[in-house]
């Protein structure tokens, strides 16, 4: 028995015993259910995953009611998880499958990187998972892994180590099981292998793991540079009509919320009064809020105009336009906008009727 074979004959071996089954992707495991899973698992967890996986999959149950639906609709399926450029480009892959390959998703690694949003790793492990194929993968819990076997330093951002962990990965696979054996070391990475307190008496490659033998575990995987947090003032206005509407705009497709709508907002107020027509004049404070990105702490600054006719004014088209309470959670709003709104909402009926509505 090779070292290779033995390494993957363990862990399979492991992964029948212990393994995770009863994902929902898995149950049916189609290339149209992985794609989606594995975009959706893309620097989110499991655990968060599985409720979104289910809602998104009832209302986008097989590739063309996706590749139908308005991004609107996308969006909003997605509101919550983050990373909305993931969403964007399930929609435009979704689109592009329809139109060059016969509403499928194609068949071959090289052909689904070349996708948006999908990438060399992502692409084998539709791969694998799908049809069964034995690829290499290197998501996050894959990388632990591996990194902490062969004690491979250095960051696996970097161009240099991620090439020694591919090396490392295409090494281990086996003959067959493609799919149980992507699932395993995902699963092991997830479940024994974690990033803190990992279990390594209960691993099934601990004989020959070389950080566990040399007792250097928490020494790997390297971690990632540090990053440099900025931070960001950003000015809102929530502008209310009588009947209780919001004016809301669409945000550009990169950067913060990409195409999500939001609250009107600049890096001043006077950027975002002159941009709508209105007067500062007209302004009252709102209580502001932080809200902590990945690469950013967004110190959110909001301000209400409830007077007409001064609001009236403001010129709407297809990426800024008047919305009712009863659409906002239907429009995915990134969560602290519709905490906002929300609570500027109750607060208007506080003062109109002297008690709390419920939020709804």
């Amino acid at each position: 028995m090779t070292e290779q074979a033995s390494f993957s004959d363990r862990l399979l071996g492991w992964w029948d015993d212990h393994g995770r089954k009863d994902l929902p992707w898995q149950h049916p495991r189609t290339p149209y259910r992985v794609w989606v899973s594995e975009i959706m698992l893309q620097q989110t967890q499991v655990g968060t995953v599985i409720v979104y996986f289910e809602r998104f999959m009832d209302r986008f149950p097989e590739l063309g009611a996706l590749a139908e639906a308005p991004l609107d609709e996308v969006l909003a399926s997605w509101a919550g998880l983050g990373y909305y450029a993931r969403a964007r480009n399930l929609h435009k892959t979704a689109r592009l499958c329809m139109a060059h390959y016969q509403g499928g998703l194609p068949e071959t690694a090289e052909e689904l990187a070349a996708l948006p949003g999908i990438g060399d790793s992502t692409a084998n492990a539709i791969i694998s998972q799908a049809w069964d194929t034995p690829l290499a993968i290197l998501d996050g819990n894959v990388r632990r892994v591996l990194a902490r076997h062969e004690m491979i330093e250095g960051w696996s951002g970097k161009t240099s180590v991620r090439r020694v962990l591919w090396r490392e990965a295409e090494k281990r696979l086996p003959p067959d099981r493609g799919a149980d054996y992507s699932q395993a070391i995902m699963d092991l990475g997830a479940t024994l292998c974690t990033r803190s307190r990992p279990h390594c008496t209960a691993c099934p490659l601990n004989a020959d793991c070389k950080a566990f033998q040399s007792q250097t575990v928490g020494r790997y995987p390297s971690p990632r540079p540090k990053l440099k947090i900025r931070e960001k003032d950003l000015h809102m206005l929530i502008i209310t009509r009588p009947d209780g509407s919001v004016l809301l705009e669409r945000r550009p497709p990169a950067g913060i919320w990409g195409g999500l709508w939001s609250l009107p907002d600049g890096e001043s107020v006077r950027q975002v009064t002159e941009r709508l027509g209105l007067g500062r004049e007209l302004l009252t404070p709102v209580p502001g809020l932080e809200h902590r990105l990945t690469h950013m702490r967004l110190n959110i600054l909001p301000q209400a105009i409830r007077a007409e006719p001064a609001i009236s004014r403001v010129e709407c088209n297809q990426d800024r336009r008047w919305f009712k309470r009863s659409e906002w959670q239907e429009l995915g709003l990134p969560r602290p906008v519709l905490g906002l709104l929300l609570n500027n909402a109750n607060g208007a009926q506080h003062d109109a009727h002297g008690a709390l509505p419920d939020a709804g």
